[in-house]
């Protein structure tokens, strides 16, 4: 009876949540394939103290749009269009503009309409077999990354790739996707813009066709992927809600091996780097992937210093195996995300990086076999976090309150140590318990959980 009150309030919260705002006067009211809700929705702007993408002037998105930078798009070619009609300069297309997703959009659409593949991008002096034999480190050594015609056609192939599967994304853009929207195979690509708003997508499968290998990459080598699902760089004001990230039917587990080392063809699901701040990441589900967020992509000191402010709120990480965010530089909020880890090859939930502060409030953490509290934080370079209010639990049993800190200190040295220096302002509603949290995430996390 207990636990049926509490699934009952935990879903009268979940409905104050997703409930759209009313729409704007003046909605174009020949979109008539939109539902109420859906107009509601790509009106909205990111509600005041939500997280940092509402500091400064705030995240609004193309709430603004007029009626004539309204679109619903199911192709590829319609979704450029409708971001400025030119893949490679769209990013400077600040105009305002709400785009809604409808069906499956997959980054492989050729002109014709028809998918390309692997074969169609590579470049004419690239080939895998020929790089496999060329670069094997029993002849090529582990000393020096690959280099000569071999390897530039390789990139020539990334060149072609990206051309057709990162779709860049102007400033003052909200993006929605209707009931069962997909963006396949591709990037979505923020970079050097302001107030861009992405909600209810599933995000699947953004593979790489030619992987690189980085022979001093580790002790053994690894294969690396150029491509993200989502990636946000050098850009501000940033709302990423209510999506679901995900390799699909195409997991790293599945790779060949190559080189003693697995083929890596994906890169991470939404990584936030190159000087990117005041970006509010709330709703999403990360399922079974193994890279998940890179929060700063370099530990130089510099240009990073007193950006990377990111917020993490009411995520789901399920089955992933490590950055769940690794993190440098930034103050970073991780609070009531809840964490579903199994598997042997789990890394590590959240990598404590060069300058990094994060703090950590009430998030819970259901632990598959082999997995230890203590493997839940991963020092790479950082030296501080702060830490309330986790709950954890081992296989079926339940939940209790528990100290990641404190968990990694006695396994580890030197220590962590225990204030960031910094204390959240900008949330959005009550903190919840942990212990509420698995519930609560599962009714309102991912794609499909918005009124469309």
């Amino acid at each position: 009876m207990r636990l049926r009150r509490l699934t009952a309030a935990v879903a009268g919260i979940a409905l104050v949540v997703v409930l759209p705002a009313p729409a704007a006067a003046g909605w174009d009211t020949d979109s008539d394939r939109l539902s109420w809700s859906a107009r509601s929705l790509g009106r909205q702007a990111l509600p005041p103290g939500d997280g940092w993408a509402a500091a400064g002037d705030g995240t609004t998105g193309g709430s603004a749009a007029s009626h004539d930078n309204i679109h619903v798009v199911d192709s590829r070619a319609e979704l450029i269009d409708a971001l400025g009609g030119d893949n490679a300069t769209n990013r400077n297309n600040d105009t305002p503009k709400i785009i809604y997703v409808e069906g499956a959009i997959n980054g492989f659409e050729g002109p014709d309409g028809n998918l390309l593949t692997c074969a169609d991008l590579a470049d004419p002096e690239y080939d895998f077999d020929e790089f496999l034999v060329t670069y094997d480190p029993a002849v090529w050594g582990y000393e020096n990354d690959p280099s000569g015609p071999l390897e530039d056609a390789r990139r020539r192939s990334v060149t072609n790739q990206t051309r057709y599967t990162q779709i860049n994304v102007g400033a003052n853009t909200t993006i929605v996707g209707l009931r069962g929207a997909r963006l396949e195979n591709l990037t979505l690509m923020v970079d050097s813009v302001r107030n861009v708003i992405v909600r209810n997508i599933v995000f699947d499968d953004a593979y790489d066709c030619f992987p690189a290998w980085s022979p001093d990459d580790g002790d053994a080598g690894n294969w690396n992927s150029q491509f993200d699902l989502m990636s946000v760089r050098r850009s501000e004001n940033v709302w990423v809600d209510h999506n679901t990230f995900t390799d699909g039917d195409n997991p790293d587990s599945a790779q060949p091996v190559y080189f003693g080392r697995p083929l890596q063809v994906h890169d991470g699901a939404l990584d936030i780097t190159h000087t990117a701040s005041l970006v509010t990441v709330s709703y999403n589900r990360f399922d079974g992937r193994d890279k998940v967020m890179l929060i700063g992509s370099s530990n130089t000191v510099g240009p990073d210093l007193g950006r990377l402010n990111v917020t993490l709120h009411h995520n789901v990480f399920d089955g992933s195996l490590q950055r769940l965010p690794r993190i440098r530089f930034g103050q970073i909020d991780v609070y009531n995300n809840h964490y579903e880890l199994a598997g042997d090859d789990f890394q590590y939930a959240v990598g404590v990086g060069v300058q990094g502060a994060p703090y950590l409030e009430n998030n819970s953490f259901r632990l598959g076999s082999g997995i230890d509290t203590a493997d839940l934080l991963y020092d790479w370079g950082g030296t501080v976090l702060t830490e309330h209010g986790s709950w954890v639990g081992q296989g079926h049993r339940p939940l209790r309150p528990a100290s990641l800190l404190d968990a990694y200190n006695a396994a580890n040295d030197p220590d962590l140590g225990d204030d960031a220096g910094w204390t959240p302002t900008l949330r959005h509603g009550p903190v919840l318990p942990a212990a509420v949290v698995p519930i609560y995430t599962r009714l309102t996390a991912g794609a499909g959980k918005l009124p469309v």
